[in-house]
């Protein structure tokens, strides 16, 4: 009898360590798959910071030299013997308004007419050392050429300059610029060179005295494109026509996308139709954004007959994107408040329409205002359906309204890209996305602060 109870215990005990073992090796194994999927978590979040580490880093060291731009410091002589022009028209006595702005205006257009590269020539030959030999055409490819426009607006808004001397800085050009960053190997054969020998030893030779040093490119901010001068090219007039676009998505798809979820949540029936609206609301969200530039020629430029590269079509383009989105994040926004909100509204005798608006929509003012800039700010970098309403076209002047003619930020960095002046619109380039990207993560930064204020008010 003592035998059987013992071997009874001992089976027992071993049962019991042959349970505890098979627990212990259970939560053995439960914790390795727990830790293996904590540290693949965080391995996936690191690799991918990681690759927008060096996604930023790489734009920002190919970006920031071309904040950076070569400025010749000229001594400027209006030679009469060169600037061969009468001198400007004085008001007479009695004469009118309308006489003097006409003589005025023929005075001015003579002085287009004269020949001021000759004018930058002589100022680069002063600034020379004495005797150096280079050909005028070597000689001129060392400033931009909306240098002897910068140097005859400053005659015509001062005539008595002719026969004085002033000094005025002026812009080298891209070729010159690419010589002295570095873009090109100075080890290159001349036939790789974008200059001639000397026309790079006279460019050293102002790095050296002084006369080109580096200044801040002030010009990208202050100026449109050009193709003429790329030097002066700057990105003024995209961004002002991506400014309009994004106003009109805010006019126009924020209220009409809210009211259309406001609609579709709380008021409209359950039927088919709502089911078929609701799908087609999801579908048009995952549509590419190429098919609403292809909508959007189609429907504004063709028949509708708006300005082709205009803001306001490209506005109304982009709001058609923008609406799925912000009807779909602020019905996800309204399904989150509590049923019990719902129903204590009501049951103080609030009308369905004042539960909504007074109650319910306050509640999801931060959700949906970051939705709302999400979508914009998402808007903002579209590129494929700009391309097919026509704002990929060369403009070289600022609108000043939605109807003028206009390129936007994104359609900017795609012409710069593909502009053949590689070595020099590469920077230009990197330089442009660390703009939009600025402007992106404003828009971000202002949805973020505005959430925080209405979560604190709420």
């Amino acid at each position: 009898m003592a035998n059987t109870t013992a071997s009874a215990i001992s089976t027992g005990l071993q049962a019991s360590r042959d349970r505890t073992k098979l627990i212990r090796d259970g939560l053995r194994k439960r914790h390795t798959t727990e830790a293996i999927f904590k540290w693949s978590g965080v391995g996936a979040i690191i690799l991918a910071l990681g690759f927008v580490a060096i996604l930023f880093a790489d734009v920002l060291v190919k970006g920031i030299p071309a904040f950076t731009q070569a400025n010749l410091h000229l001594t400027v002589t209006y030679d009469p013997a060169i600037v061969k022009i009468d001198p400007a028209p004085v008001r007479a006595a009695g004469q009118s308004d309308a006489d003097f702005n006409r003589a005025n205006l023929d005075w001015q257009r003579k002085v287009a007419l004269l020949n001021w590269n000759k004018v930058v020539e002589a100022s680069l030959r002063a600034a020379a050392p004495a005797g150096y030999e280079i050909d005028s055409k070597d000689l001129l490819s060392i400033a931009e050429t909306d240098s002897r426009h910068t140097i005859r607006e400053r005659f015509v808004a001062d005539p008595s300059l002719l026969g004085k001397t002033t000094e005025i800085d002026v812009l080298a050009s891209a070729n010159a610029a690419n010589w002295i960053k570095g873009n090109i190997s100075r080890d290159a054969s001349d036939a790789q060179q974008q200059l001639t020998p000397p026309a790079r030893t006279l460019i050293d030779q102002f790095v050296d005295n002084g006369t080109i040093s580096n200044g801040f490119a002030w010009s990208i901010f202050t100026n449109v494109d050009s193709r003429a001068a790329p030097a002066s090219a700057g990105l003024l007039g995209a961004f002002m026509g991506s400014l309009f676009m994004m106003l009109i998505v805010i006019i126009l798809a924020v209220p009409i996308g809210v009211a259309s979820a406001i609609y579709l949540e709380e008021f409209a029936p359950k039927s088919r139709w709502t089911d078929l609206i609701e799908v087609n609301i999801n579908n048009l969200a995952a549509v590419p954004s190429i098919v609403f530039g292809l909508l959007g020629a189609a429907l504004f430029i063709n028949t509708f007959h708006l300005p082709l590269s205009a803001p306001l079509a490209g506005g109304l383009v982009l709001t058609l994107m923008t609406l799925p989105t912000i009807i779909i994040a602020t019905r996800g926004a309204l399904q989150g408040v509590s049923p019990s909100l719902r129903q204590a509204a009501l049951g103080m005798g609030a009308s369905k329409t004042q539960m909504v608006f007074h109650h319910v929509l306050p509640v999801t003012f931060p959700s949906i205002l970051t939705a709302t800039i999400i979508g914009v700010a998402q808007a903002l970098g579209e590129t494929a359906p700009l391309l097919l309403i026509g704002m990929n076209a060369f403009v070289a002047s600022v609108p000043a309204t939605p109807l003028d003619q206009a390129t936007a930020l994104p359609v900017q960095i795609f012409l710069w890209q593909g502009n053949e002046n590689r070595n020099f619109f590469e920077s230009r380039t990197s330089a442009a996305i660390m703009v939009l990207l600025a402007f992106m993560i404003l828009l971000n930064a202002v949805a973020i602060f505005l959430r925080t204020r209405l979560e604190r008010r709420a």
